[in-house]
């Protein structure tokens, strides 16, 4: 159904319907220029539809409609979703991890300092990189270097804390260990880059459907 809406709105180059799908999450982005209001409701009304022959349900707590050009935003398999203005001063898609997802990684970070208090450095670093590798390339590919930047000096700061309790000093050993040395000589993950695919950054989503 939604793949017949897509041709038929359809005026190249452009394309006024277009959607997301993963499992039972869906995102369905919608043109919003004026002329295509009755688009929006008229394709929930059909996607409705549709499950009620599935006998399928929505979550109405989780679906809500969405106006992305008047500073709405949603969030889609950990990220949030809005619409800024580039350099270029035209509008495009961002997305970043949402701040419940860093929250969640840091809660789990923590842990992992806290069941190895007394344990090498290196121990905790074997521990926390492949948990920060597999986190960081999920959302390489969004507008996440701010959040990026804040995880790398969290990590630090944790790994320069423990390296003092185990000298039995307070601080961060800023003058005593250099950035190169943490990641150098003890191998903390240090790999933030983004790898978002040019194809990502053309997108304009500007209102979902549930």
């Amino acid at each position: 159904m939604l793949e017949k809406a897509i041709q038929v709105t359809r005026k190249e180059p452009y394309t006024h319907v277009q959607y997301a799908r993963f499992a039972d999450d869906m995102v369905i982005l919608i043109n919003s220029h004026p002329q295509h209001t009755w688009l929006a409701r008229a394709v929930e009304q059909r996607l409705r539809e549709e499950l009620v022959k599935l006998r399928v349900e929505i979550n109405e707590e989780k679906s809500k409609i969405v106006d992305l050009a008047n500073g709405g935003s949603f969030t889609f398999l950990g990220f949030e979703y809005r619409r800024i203005l580039g350099r270029n001063r035209k509008w495009r898609a961002y997305y970043a991890p949402k701040m419940k997802k860093r929250t969640a990684l840091l809660a789990k970070l923590k842990e992992i300092f806290r069941q190895n208090i007394s344990q090498p450095v290196e121990r905790v670093i074997e521990q926390i990189n492949p948990i920060l590798r597999g986190w960081v390339n999920y959302f390489a590919v969004g507008d996440s270097s701010e959040c990026f930047s804040f995880v790398r000096d969290w990590v630090e700061k944790k790994v320069r804390g423990h390296l003092m309790r185990a000298r039995e000093q307070t601080g961060f050993g800023w003058q005593r260990w250099s950035r190169k040395w943490l990641y150098g000589k003890l191998g903390l993950y240090k790999d933030y880059r983004l790898r978002r695919p040019w194809s990502l950054l053309k997108v304009q989503p500007v209102e979902s459907v549930p």
